[in-house]
């Protein structure tokens, strides 16, 4: 550690973080299920527009995310993220008050700057005060919960909207948000001393980036990051689709969904207990390995069986796979910021902005193509393992 203790206990350190963190996926997913209905409320035009809704959001996250980071890196964690939680709060209020689409989208951008202050300086924390593979071991609880939110955002969204209307997904961001900005204020402390900082300049940016660019390790395990993330954005988007039109499952489809998520916070929770003593690359060796034999193995299946292996399989799979990709999330994103403690702000930036802008187009590509056999996604999750091990093995060389 390098700083005195940044809350009472760990345990409320990593459930502060990881909270803070995941309001990046609830602000996302919350209201998935009523776009389409928030745009014709709003008297737009074209209500198939509501996409929009989440455009702009990661239009304005792209954004702050690479303000956030040097600022940070320049003026100390504390002050940047009161402001990221202000300018949040504004957009959550201009979307919950808005009486236009325009309103709306002009309220979702701010959210979306506002939002990378969490989600930045939270990682950049835990790097100030962790290294190595302690702060692995932490960052599997901060990613597993980053992934558990979006797999249950949806369902919290839709019981909303169902009893209490649309709006009531922004009163839930509000709340969410003020709690833990109160939260962080009263119990973290300033994690990046004055002696620490950099001085705010093009020169020290450029060199920055230029250290990232080129560190092996961070940016060749931040595009393993996103190689990785991208089939888990798409079986996302496409879950619904899987479940209750190719498997029918009808309403057991939140159930089956959470298994998936559950497999996920129970690797997090193993890989908590033996990434000190195994090491992260071994791990994610590992668990690459698995999600290349899983899905390579489920996907021929599926091919040889018309496209559509049964139920069962497909759920053992599911579960494998994701007790898998919850190992690595967190160990990923570990590997990629180990080297740049000296610069964790602009690190923790520039690691999430890769990693997101290489996941979109891979897990748009993969949803746009699906089928209605799920063959496509499982040979999806073992053709990104198995570009990630090589990648993995490359750095390793170097």
């Amino acid at each position: 550690m390098k700083f005195s203790k940044p809350a009472p206990s760990l345990v409320e350190f990593i459930v502060l973080t990881a909270l803070m963190i995941s309001l990046v996926a609830l602000t996302t997913d919350i209201m998935l299920a009523a776009l389409v209905l928030i745009a014709s409320d709003l008297g737009h035009s074209d209500p198939l527009d509501g996409h929009l809704i989440i455009s702009v959001l990661f239009a304005g996250f792209a954004v702050g995310q690479l303000l956030v980071g040097p600022l940070s890196d320049s003026y100390g964690r504390k002050p940047v993220i009161h402001i990221s939680y202000i300018v949040f709060c504004i957009g959550t209020l201009m979307c919950l008050l808005s009486r236009s689409f325009e309103v709306m989208l002009a309220g979702r951008l701010l959210q979306g700057i506002g939002m990378s202050g969490p989600r930045i300086i939270a990682v950049a924390i835990v790097r100030d005060g962790y290294a190595g593979r302690q702060m692995a071991r932490i960052m599997s609880f901060v990613m597993a919960v980053f992934i558990l939110v979006p797999a249950i955002a949806p369902s919290i969204g839709q019981i909303l909207i169902s009893y209490s209307g649309w709006r009531a997904t922004f009163t839930l961001l509000l709340v969410m948000a003020g709690v833990t900005w109160i939260w962080f204020t009263l119990r973290q402390v300033e994690t990046l001393p004055v002696p620490a900082r950099r001085p705010l300049s093009v020169g020290n940016l450029i060199a920055g980036v230029k250290t990232i660019l080129t560190t092996p390790a961070a940016i060749g395990y931040t595009v393993c990051a996103g190689m990785i993330f991208g089939p888990f954005m798409a079986y996302l988007s496409l879950a619904q689709q899987i479940f209750q039109t190719t498997y029918d499952t009808g309403l057991s489809f939140t159930l089956w969904f959470a298994a998936g998520a559950f497999s996920i916070g129970v690797a997090a929770i193993v890989n908590s207990a033996l990434v000190e003593r195994l090491g992260m690359r071994f791990l994610s060796n590992i668990a690459l390995t698995g999600v290349i034999l899983g899905g390579g193995a489920f996907g021929l299946l599926a091919l040889a069986t018309g496209g559509l292996p049964p139920f069962g399989l497909f759920i053992a799979w599911l579960v494998f796979n994701f007790f898998c990709m919850g190992l690595l999330f967190g160990n990923l994103n570990a590997l990629a910021m180990e080297p740049l403690g000296h610069i964790a702000g602009l690190g923790a930036a520039v690691v999430g902005a890769l990693s997101t802008a290489i996941s979109i187009p891979v897990g748009t590509l993969i949803s746009e193509n699906y089928t209605g056999s799920p063959a496509l996604l499982t040979l999806s999750f073992a053709s990104s393992a198995a570009l990630c091990l090589l990648l993995g093995w490359a750095i390793n060389r170097r």
